[in-house]
Parts: C-alpha cells; sequence; structure tokens
C-alpha cells in the first residue's frame, strides 16, 4: 500500500479545513446565518447529509452552494479516505512488528 507522506496528508488536511473555512464566512457574511449555524451548514453541505433545518436564501447563496458541493465534496472526500488509509497503515504496522 502507498503510504502519503505526512506533507502531502497536511495539505490534504488544509485543503479540508479551509474549504469548510471558506464555506462558514460565506454562509455567514451572505446567508446571515450565526457563525454556529454556517459552520454546521458547511459540513452537513460537504458531507452530503443535508438535513434541510438550513436553506440559503439568496440567489449568489444558491449559485456559491452549487459550487461548493461540486468541489468540497471531493475534498473532504479525499481528507477521509487518506484518513482512513494513514489508519489503517498504521495498525498493520504495529501489528506486523508485534508479530515478528
Amino acid at each position: 500500500m502507498h503510504d502519503i507522506s505526512k506533507y502531502a496528508y497536511r495539505l490534504i488536511l488544509l485543503g479540508a479545513v479551509s474549504t469548510i473555512a471558506i464555506g462558514t464566512v460565506f454562509y455567514h457574511y451572505i446567508e446571515r446565518f450565526s457563525w454556529l449555524n454556517a459552520y454546521y451548514f458547511s459540513v452537513i453541505t460537504l458531507t452530503t447529509v443535508g438535513y434541510g433545518d438550513l436553506v440559503t436564501k439568496t440567489d449568489i447563496g444558491k449559485l456559491f452552494t452549487t459550487f461548493y458541493i461540486l468541489v468540497g465534496v471531493g475534498i473532504v472526500t479525499t481528507f477521509i479516505t487518506v484518513t482512513v488509509k494513514r489508519r489503517q497503515q498504521r495498525f498493520s504496522n504495529r501489528r506486523s512488528k508485534s508479530n515478528e
């Protein structure tokens, strides 16, 4: 299994955090969501949960959200996938060392 470098992992983490932060700031200022609701909306949108309890009301908010989903879901999915693979690799490495 290919082991991703710490540097690459940090870039992916930075991408995921930045994507959520950009959405949070946007929804706070454009949609007038509280900071907590803006963060919450960003996370549930990018994880495709979408409860429907918060919705965008402005045209620019709706337009932003469509592109935010298209870009952000890929970034967050990549982060989650790489994190799981790293943890599996660490577990396998520890297990193989303990069996030696």
